[in-house]
């Protein structure tokens, strides 16, 4: 039985952007699709840091209850919001080919600010307490909205400069031109991905997304987000992680910092890409926990209930 296959989506502009994305592919293969778009609470509440929501998956709830209610069959996500752990009933179907990983720094010009007193504007912890251990001299400030809506307000404000996603804005042409690359900054687990995700029962969407997967970018994330699920343990946290494969090597690096940035865990293993990786994000991140780690992660949890 041949159906039209609803694309659920958030309404931003990189949500779309990435769900016409899966449907030009999906088109391409001969099936019909629709576009949904949703409005996430992620989207209607700014004025608070996501940490402090206290909601695993801000951006991505709305989108699953439309799929258990049936209104929608499958969604797109940015990987790196997605839960490590899905709704009863929902499975990962694709992982579209990585983008780019870095973060960027997008500035007004000057960078005379990198040794002058200075205030960064970032929502996210992990990009703040890195941002704070190279430069503690800085302040920095909560950022929320989609891109576009960021981006505005780095112009209205008088801060030195903001945090983005480099594949976020390269995929909405979005670059502005006064930007560098943050490749010091270890990205969040599965930053520059696309993972679509589909009902377990749904046997007809999860053939059609077995087309669009590619399986390097399934490995490395799966080994990213498996670092991540182990140190966390349900707790937001800044927390880095970057699988890459070079020549015959899986290659991997992982961090965990204070929310202030002064303290830091780091670790990099290397895999040879034949071995099995099913459990190597986890051994990373259990010598993690063995160095600190779980002391850390216990301050931090402390710190995130006041």
């Amino acid at each position: 039985m041949r159906k039209i296959i609803r694309i659920g989506t958030r309404d931003s502009e990189l949500a779309l952007w990435q769900a016409h994305t899966v449907e030009r592919q999906l088109n391409a293969l001969g099936y019909g699709t629709e576009i949904v778009a949703v409005k996430s609470t992620g989207d209607l509440i700014l004025d608070v840091p996501l940490y402090e929501l206290g909601i695993t998956g801000i951006f991505t709830k709305t989108l699953d209850v439309a799929m258990i209610r049936g209104e929608v069959d499958i969604a797109v996500h940015s990987m790196k919001d997605v839960p490590t752990a899905l709704p009863k009933g929902i499975v990962q179907a694709a992982v579209l080919e990585r983008a780019n990983v870095n973060d960027l720094l997008v500035h007004k010009g000057s960078t005379e600010f990198f040794t002058n007193p200075a205030t960064i504007a970032t929502g996210s912890l992990r990009r703040q307490a890195q941002w704070l251990n190279r430069y503690p001299h800085h302040n920095v400030t909560d950022l929320r909205g989609n891109v576009n809506t960021r981006l505005q307000k780095l112009k209205d404000n008088d801060w030195q400069g903001a945090i983005f996603a480099a594949a976020g804005l390269e995929r909405i042409n979005l670059l502005p031109e006064n930007h560098m690359a943050l490749e010091w900054m270890i990205p969040a687990p599965a930053q520059g991905a696309m993972v679509v995700v589909a009902m377990e029962n749904d046997a007809y969407c999860r053939e059609a997304l077995a087309h669009l997967n590619h399986k390097p970018t399934e490995i490395t994330t799966h080994i990213e987000r498996q670092f991540l699920k182990k140190l966390e343990g349900g707790c937001t946290a800044p927390i880095g992680a970057l699988a890459t494969y070079i020549d015959e090597e899986i290659r991997f690096e992982g961090v965990l910092l204070s929310i202030d940035g002064t303290e830091k865990l780091h670790i990099e293993k290397v895999l040879h890409a034949d071995s099995d990786h099913a459990n190597f994000g986890n051994e990373c991140a259990e010598e993690i926990q063995k160095n600190g780690g779980a002391e850390l992660m216990e301050k931090i949890r402390n710190q995130l209930k006041k």
